[in-house]
């Protein structure tokens, strides 16, 4: 065969450029599209086999990537179909003439299963590393191996050359500048980001020797397998070896179906060690084909399951032409509702059958269920009656047993309230109010993590007419108020007396007779002023003053407080002031100049004791 030269036939004098610079969002991204390019060709290979049209050889499928150090090149071989002089220049030259769409059409009875390549530009991304970049292939069929070459500026050279073996064989000369991509250890960190999972071996730097080359890729990943087959201690190493995390998640969910679309994948709920300051993303993994397309691809995976880790892999997924990022269409929001839908299957059939586990894991896998309630409606209403609160004994109980009945739209215009739903969100902060509710036999459920004052705020809006969250520092009406009433005159000079003596507090001043007489007093907070300051500091908008909507209930049955007028004068004040700072040190820690003015103070009134 004469030397043959020509121009590479792409639709504009500019492509090149943009394909080496623009089309692939991250350089080390040619390793998984060469690679990926030799799987097809030995895809398309065993395809060939299977239809017997060539005799199987029975040699083992594989891909050998080759680091150079000193020639500068990285080579990447395969012993898959090959290609002749023709199919060179076919699927070489012509830009976006994909050899994967060719071979389909040729034997459209076949099925297409495991090709990857469906666009031609591939090969291309070789550039964004090479000042040049050749071929060696050798086809299946009886004619002559091919070299083809170029310095990737729209002219290429094409001759005949010896390969002794079936494949493909592309060089790499590695360009000034990208000589990290020459160390070993960077291509072995590539090849196990994109390559981990690909369907036949991958060697790097093989010696030759079978009892020391091993292969970098695991061909049969774990979510290929059916679920039924898999054993707990198979998940747990998978999860381990994929996501080098040595604490093992608390259950997994194994996603494996063929139609309409096929998809297979496991999604991992870890362990949250300790109350996270804010939401934490996971890391699930996007594979199509065995090939490793990206992280947390938010078209798939929705919001809120972003926070496991996992790994999904579907072919049908219409990836774009740098195959990095997805065309959004119908198909793929069909994908990602039934994501969705296995997960809240999973979360479901665990509360169900398992509720011992289901309540045990709770404290964890109640940040993905209320963040993706929140996220999600359909999720929602899939999962809303496995939702479950813990109340103050450390008991779980489903959150629709903390519901009253519902109020009609009569009662809403004559503004009755749904049912208190009164809740912890410090359980340490607010030890005392817990007390003084255990006491009173009024019960209230736990929140506090970072997600739940926006959950609780949802559940209300979801469930406006059966129920409404009250802090236990916000509400005294109905849940800690003695039954027999309180005639406020009887009191009159003891609220002038806190009110005078506390006139640099701006503090708003009552009585009322509490079902127990331990403590001398509380302070409430308004819920609504509360929450409006909670959510402006979340959102960056200032906080609200809260000092100025603070009440210091005194309590009527306790004896410091009816007795407190019977007392010397000079320590009524320095008594004031300790019931003062008792009830504010229950609701929240006082401030250094807090603290040292209740040292002084209760210091006074121990002189006066001790007088």
């Amino acid at each position: 065969m004469q030397e043959k030269q020509g121009n590479i036939k792409i639709s504009s004098e500019n492509m090149m450029p943009i394909i080496k610079k623009w089309l692939y969002s991250d350089k080390d991204i040619f390793l998984r599209e060469i690679v990926a390019n030799g799987v097809d060709a030995i895809t398309k290979f065993k395809k060939l086999v299977s239809m017997g049209e060539v005799e199987n050889t029975d040699e083992e499928y594989k891909i050998v990537v080759t680091v150079d150090k000193k020639a500068k090149t990285i080579s990447v071989e395969d012993n898959g179909i090959g290609m002749t002089a023709e199919e060179v220049e076919k699927y070489i030259t012509q830009i976006a003439f994909s050899g994967a769409n060719d071979f389909l059409q040729k034997y459209e009875n076949a099925s297409g299963d495991g090709i990857i390549g469906h666009f031609g530009l591939g090969f291309y991304s070789a550039y964004m590393i090479s000042e040049k970049v050749e071929i060696y292939t050798k086809s299946y069929k009886n004619e002559p191996a091919v070299k083809w070459e170029s310095d990737g500026e729209s002219v290429y050279t094409i001759t005949e050359t010896e390969k002794a073996n079936r494949g493909t064989k592309i060089v790499m000369h590695v360009a000034k500048g990208e000589e990290d991509f020459l160390k070993e250890t960077t291509i072995r960190e590539l090849l196990r980001k994109y390559c981990s999972f690909m369907p036949f071996n991958v060697y790097l730097n093989p010696t030759g020797d079978n009892e020391k080359d091993k292969p970098l890729n695991t061909t049969q990943p774990l979510y290929l397998k059916d679920p039924k087959e898999c054993t707990d201690e198979e998940y747990k190493n998978f999860y381990r070896d994929t996501f080098m995390d040595f604490n093992e998640p608390l259950f997994q969910i194994h996603l494996n179906m063929e139609y309409p679309f096929r998809l297979k994948g496991i999604l991992y709920f870890p362990q949250i060690k300790k109350q996270q300051v804010q939401l934490e993303k996971g890391q699930v993994k996007l594979y199509c084909n065995q090939v490793f397309i990206a992280d947390n691809i938010k078209e798939v995976i929705p919001e809120f399951l972003m926070l496991l880790n996992g790994v999904i892999d579907c072919p049908d997924i219409p990836l774009n032409v740098s195959r990095s990022f997805l065309q959004n269409d119908k198909q793929v929001q069909k994908i990602s509702k039934h994501i969705t839908k296995k997960v809240a299957d999973k979360l479901i059939s665990l509360y169900k059958n398992d509720r011992e586990r289901y309540e045990n894991c709770w404290k964890d896998i109640s940040t993905f269920i209320k963040f993706g309630c929140i996220k999600d409606e359909e999720f929602y209403e899939k999962v809303k009656d496995i939702l479950i609160f813990k109340n103050l004994s450390g008991e779980y109980k489903p959150m629709s047993e903390y519901f009253g009945e519902e109020i009609s739209e009569e009662d809403v215009k004559n503004g009755v309230q749904a049912k208190p739903v009164y809740y912890v969100s410090d359980e340490a902060q607010q030890a005392q109010y817990v007390s003084m509710f255990k006491d009173a036999g009024v019960d209230a459920v736990v929140c506090d993590h970072y997600i739940d004052p926006h959950f609780i705020s949802f559940i209300e809006y979801k469930n406006a007419k059966k129920c409404r969250f009250v802090r236990i520092d916000a509400d005294l009406d109905g849940a800690l108020k003695a039954e027999d009433s309180l005639n406020e005159e009887d009191f009159k000079d003891l609220v002038e007396l806190f009110k005078n003596t506390l006139s640099n507090k701006e503090i708003a001043v009552k009585v009322e007779k509490l079902k127990s007489g331990k403590t001398p007093a509380v302070i409430n907070v308004d819920e609504f002023m509360r929450r409006m300051t909670e959510m402006n500091g979340f959102y960056g908008m200032g906080e609200f003053d809260l000092n100025k909507h603070l009440t210091l209930v005194l309590n009527a049955t306790n004896p410091v407080i009816s007795s407190l007028l019977n007392q010397p004068t000079e320590k009524q004040k320095n008594i004031v002031y300790q019931v003062y700072y008792l009830a504010m040190i229950a609701y929240k820690k006082l401030s250094p100049e807090e603290l040292s003015d209740f040292s002084e103070k209760t210091a006074e009134l121990l002189f006066e004791y001790t007088k």
